[in-house]
C-alpha cells in the first residue's frame, strides 16, 4: 500500500510513513536546525527516520549533553505516536528520533479510554504537535488474542477481556484464520484513527490544517511502516 498522504494531498506533500521513494529519504528537517512544525514535515521526518532504521543507518538523533540540557527547560515534541505494548516495537528506534522529539503512549492493541485519549490529546492542544499517529503492527499478541476469544466465546482472564471487547468491534469476520488478525489489526487501526479524529478539539485542529491524525503500520518482518489511512 503506497503510503502517501491521501485526502489530505491538501497538505500538499507526496512524502509519507514508509516510501521507498528518493526524495523522502534524505536529510531530515533537523537537518536545517528547525524542528518540523507542521503535518507535512513532521510526516517526512518520521518517514526518513523509518528508512534508516529499516536500512541500519541510524543517527540516534538528540542525544547529546547540550540536547539533553536543552530539555530541561521545555519541550516540543512533532508528533504523538499511539502505539501497542509490545516490546518489538519502540517509536523511538522505528522512526530513528531521539529525546523531546516524540509524545509515545502506548496501551496494547492501541486501545484508547480516557486516560489515553487525553494523553494523545495533550500534545496537540497544549503544545501545538503537529501529527498524531496511530501504529498498529504485524502480528499484534492484543489483536490475536481479541479475535481468538470472539471466535471462541470463552473470556480471557481479568482486565484482558476489558481490552479485547474494545477491540472486538473492527474484527473482520470476512476473514478467517491468520488473514482475520491481519485485516483486524488494520482495520482497529482505522477505528482509533476515526475516534481521534472525531474528537472536537482535534478535529478543530485538522480542519485548520495544523493537525494531521494518520493510521500506520509496522511490519516486523521489513521493519518497514506503511500508511494504512
Amino acid at each position: 500500500m503506497r503510503a502517501g498522504l491521501t485526502g489530505a494531498a491538501a497538505l500538499g506533500t507526496t512524502a509519507a510513513l514508509g516510501t521507498d521513494s528518493a526524495s523522502a529519504a534524505p536529510a531530515t528537517t533537523r537537518a536545517s536546525g528547525r524542528r518540523p512544525s507542521t503535518p507535512e514535515e513532521a510526516l517526512r521526518e518520521l518517514a526518513a527516520g523509518n528508512q534508516r532504521w529499516r536500512t541500519y543507518r541510524e543517527r540516534h538523533p538528540d542525544e547529546s549533553p547540550a540536547v539533553r540540557q536543552s530539555l530541561t527547560s521545555g519541550q516540543h515534541p512533532f508528533a504523538v505516536v499511539l502505539g501497542c505494548i509490545d516490546s518489538r516495537v519502540p517509536p523511538e528506534l522505528v522512526f530513528d528520533q531521539g529525546l523531546g522529539d516524540l509524545f509515545t503512549v502506548r496501551s496494547a492493541g492501541e486501545v484508547l479510554d480516557e486516560a489515553v485519549l487525553g494523553s494523545v490529546a495533550y500534545g496537540p492542544l497544549e503544545l501545538g504537535t503537529p501529527l498524531i499517529v496511530v501504529l498498529g503492527h504485524q502480528s499484534c499478541g492484543a489483536v490475536t488474542a481479541a479475535v481468538k476469544a470472539d471466535a471462541s466465546g470463552e473470556r480471557l482472564p481479568a482486565s484482558l477481556q476489558y481490552l479485547a471487547d474494545r477491540i472486538a468491534p473492527n474484527i473482520d469476520h470476512t476473514k478467517e484464520g491468520d488473514a482475520r488478525v491481519d485485516s483486524t489489526i488494520d482495520a482497529n487501526v482505522r477505528a482509533v484513527r476515526a475516534r481521534l479524529a472525531a474528537e472536537p478539539d482535534l478535529a478543530a485542529k485538522v480542519a485548520a490544517g495544523e493537525l494531521a491524525v494518520v493510521g500506520a503500520r509496522y511490519e516486523l518482518t521489513t521493519q518497514r511502516v506503511h500508511r494504512v489511512c
